[in-house]
């Protein structure tokens, strides 16, 4: 499981936790594992989710991942909503994504040629997990967009985002890509943060970002811990 900024710990009880040294992106880093039998937990932004997005170390995370013996990923993704209907408090199930910037890769040669995607049987498990274990409704499919941050966008750029996207965020899909790469089947929930900047003339602000995820911290730890349990059971 790697958790991302709309939660800043973890909601699973009963872990114990370790700090793995792996190769980083640059040279070593250390990553802290949280883990109960076959759970393993990542904190994408580091504990206390102070690292920005700009500067998390996916190749960091990935690797110990796989140290760790994992095979495969669910990951939490915070989001905006590029789309009206899309508010705060939305659950995604995203099936796609945009990335057009420079992505991460375990590779300086062909062999990094490949064609990333989530994977359809895994996100379909996780889809029936959450249906069976939450009363939280989840949205099946949407493409998520990804920007570089750590800023927000600006309310032309949500317009343009907005014409192919449906969320947007600056994380999971470079995760994603070195994830492939590893042979790590992926999957990720979204979880709607915030309305992006001038959707229905809407004007976003941090603080709303922050009080929203505050909000829904509880509600959305709960619904994680009861679908990762389903999933493991």
């Amino acid at each position: 499981m790697v958790i991302g900024s709309s939660l800043t710990a973890h909601p699973f009880a009963g872990t114990t936790s370790r700090r793995l040294t792996v190769d980083g992106h640059g040279g070593p880093a250390e990553v802290e594992l949280h883990e109960r039998g076959d759970l393993v937990v990542v904190m994408r932004h580091g504990p206390g989710g102070r690292v920005p997005a700009h500067l998390v170390d996916h190749h960091a995370n990935v690797r110990a991942l796989c140290e760790a013996g994992c095979d495969r990923v669910l990951a939490l993704g915070s989001a905006g909503g590029l789309h009206g209907h899309l508010g705060p408090g939305t659950v995604v199930v995203p099936d796609d994504f945009i990335s057009l910037g420079r992505q991460p890769t375990f590779h300086d040669t062909t062999e990094g040629y490949r064609m990333p995607a989530i994977d359809p049987a895994w996100r379909g498990e996780v889809l029936a997990a959450w249906a069976r274990s939450t009363t939280t409704p989840a949205v099946d499919g949407g493409t998520y967009a990804m920007v570089r941050g750590p800023r927000f966008e600006t309310p032309a750029e949500i317009r343009l985002l907005a014409t192919f996207a449906d969320l947007v965020g600056m994380t999971w899909p470079a995760e994603l890509v070195l994830a492939c790469e590893a042979g790590l089947r992926y999957a990720v929930v979204c979880k709607v943060d915030n309305l992006a900047n001038g959707v229905e003339g809407h004007r976003a602000s941090v603080e709303e970002y922050l009080a929203r995820t505050e909000a829904d911290a509880e509600r959305l730890g709960a619904d994680l811990v009861a679908v990762v349990d389903a999933l493991l059971a």
